[in-house]
């Protein structure tokens, strides 16, 4: 019997017992193709050594020392490096434990920066629909997913959401894919002026949602009008790269792909590659500099700021995304995936949309290609097709809620960095036996 309190109740998972590169073994010695790297986690597979060496290594000097007393060289190296790669003027790095954190700190430092330039009015915080930063109560406010925020709702701050920059579902088949990004853009602008020009904290966006949308990319011109519209109103622009960055998409970070830099931005998942819990926010000078000028501290933290083994292995796992050309690779690699996917299931009847960047790819599932209408939730989809995957042993990623946290399927998909040419056929061949298994119990 086991005390472990799982994330299902009624379905207890097998015992992981090792990993080796793209795979995960189990205690039965059933081998399984990682498709999804976890959730977007293992990019740098399972067993590498050169992480694993760091971890060990700083472990033999320093385990821990509480930021309130101390920084550390791990800290400071991975703080300079990753200032030294980040987009616009992002200048400082505030390192935590996990996603969540770094999107609850950014929230409460936007916070923070607008009281103490003297705006203590601004108190809205901006996201939009199908959206997911995070667990906490705070960053589960910022997320725009109903099924995950339904039942916590009487706890949560009033967030408002606008719509997602969601090209397949949204936009209008008159409109090309440009003038559907700026009519997307300009819904931010519309809520900023009903909640006041002067009112508005920051708005929140992942430049390729996640979870619960499956790699959907923002259309080219969306992220810059967003980015012009927040300038104009004093608002700041926070980028929650949790999922997708860390060159998930082939780019170090995701935002690079369309030029915008934010003021605010988050990572953690690939950061520690899987091999420490690691997270980072990232802020600009001003924002920093306005705190030291004022308060002269950030009214906020957590027990494990700054882990000095958490820092070390995500130094080492930086180094080696950079060092060894992998978010090259992704692009590469990447690329040969989409085509493989689309090769198997561009005329699928039930997949209606192929999407994603680098290798942070999504497949969503529909009943009728031509309406693009979803399937029923009570036909489980994305639960058949995660078991009978599981089953032929293949990691993925789908989920169910994709239109508006209860209607509509898809898969995400996010391996490893090193997937080699021949692991994409298994890849395809299993997942399309999954599919199709799935299709027929419904």
């Amino acid at each position: 019997m086991s005390h472990v309190f799982p994330r299902h109740t009624k379905s207890l998972p097998p015992v992981a017992t090792r990993g080796e590169g793209c795979y995960l073994f189990d205690a039965a010695g059933k081998r399984y193709l990682d498709a999804s790297g976890g959730a977007a986690v293992s990019c740098l597979g399972h067993g590498d050594p050169e992480i694993i060496a760091a971890a060990q290594q700083q472990l033999g000097r320093l385990a821990y020392a509480h930021t309130s007393f101390f920084t550390t060289e791990p800290a400071e190296e991975l703080a300079d490096l990753l200032i030294r790669h980040a987009p616009g003027n992002l200048d400082r790095v505030y390192l935590v434990s996990g996603g969540s954190e770094a999107t609850e700190s950014a929230i409460k430092l936007a916070r923070q920066y607008h009281v103490e330039r003297g705006e203590p009015q601004r108190r809205h915080i901006i996201a939009r629909r199908q959206s997911y930063h995070g667990n906490t109560l705070g960053a589960l406010a910022a997320g725009g997913n109903e099924w995950r925020r339904q039942q916590f709702s009487p706890l949560l701050v009033d967030v408002r959401h606008i719509s997602p920059c969601y090209e397949y579902v949204l936009r209008a088949p008159d409109e090309s894919a440009w003038e559907y990004g700026q009519r997307a853009a300009r819904e931010l602008e519309d809520t900023i002026l009903e909640l006041g020009e002067d009112s508005v904290i920051a708005f929140m966006a992942e430049p390729v949602v996640g979870a619960t949308a499956g790699a959907v990319p923002a259309v080219d011109g969306y992220l810059a009008r967003i980015r012009e519209i927040c300038d104009r109103y004093g608002v700041l622009l926070i980028f929650d790269e949790v999922m997708c960055g860390v060159g998930r998409t082939g780019h170090l970070f995701a935002c690079d792909h369309d030029g915008v830099a934010p003021d605010i931005l988050c990572i953690a998942k690939g950061l520690g590659a899987g091999y420490q819990p690691v997270g980072a926010m990232l802020c600009t000078a001003e924002i920093y500099v306005t705190l030291e000028n004022g308060s002269g501290f950030f009214q906020h933290g957590h027990t494990y700021l700054g882990h000095p083994v958490a820092a070390a292995t995500a130094r080492a796992v930086l180094t080696a995304i950079l060092e060894r050309g992998l978010v090259a690779r992704v692009q590469e690699i990447g690329g040969q995936l989409d085509a493989a996917l689309r090769e198997r299931f561009a005329d699928h009847p039930h997949i209606g949309d192929i999407r994603g960047r680098g290798l942070f790819r999504g497949l969503e599932l529909v009943a009728d290609r031509d309406s693009k209408a979803p399937f029923a939730p009570a036909k489980r989809l994305a639960a058949r097709i995660k078991s009978a995957a599981f089953e032929a042993g293949l990691i993925c990623y789908p989920m169910s809620g994709t239109r508006d946290g209860k209607l509509g399927d898809h898969v995400l998909l996010a391996p490893p960095f090193i997937l080699e040419e021949a692991q994409i056929g298994e890849l395809i061949d299993k997942l399309g036996g999954a599919i199709e298994s799935a299709l027929a119990a419904t």
